[in-house]
C-alpha cells in the first residue's frame, strides 16, 4: 500500500510509532500516511480495515 489513512473513532487519543517517534491521533480525528505502513507500528486495539483505511475503535460494536 501506498497510502494509508487511520481515523479514530475513538473517545481517548491514541498514540502509536511512525519512523520510531510517538503520533498521537486526536479522539475523532483522522491522519494520512504518503507511505502506508512501512514505518507504523500500531499497538493492539479494535479496529476495522477496509481497503486503505483503517478505523481505531473503542469497542467491537
Amino acid at each position: 500500500m501506498d497510502k494509508i489513512t487511520i481515523r479514530s473513532d475513538r473517545k481517548t487519543d491514541y498514540t502509536f510509532h511512525y519512523k520510531g517517534d510517538e503520533v498521537v491521533l486526536k479522539a475523532g480525528s483522522i491522519i494520512s500516511i504518503a507511505n502506508g505502513l512501512n514505518d507504523v507500528v500500531l499497538p493492539t486495539c479494535i479496529m476495522k480495515i477496509i481497503n486503505n483505511l483503517i478505523v481505531i475503535k473503542d469497542d467491537a460494536k
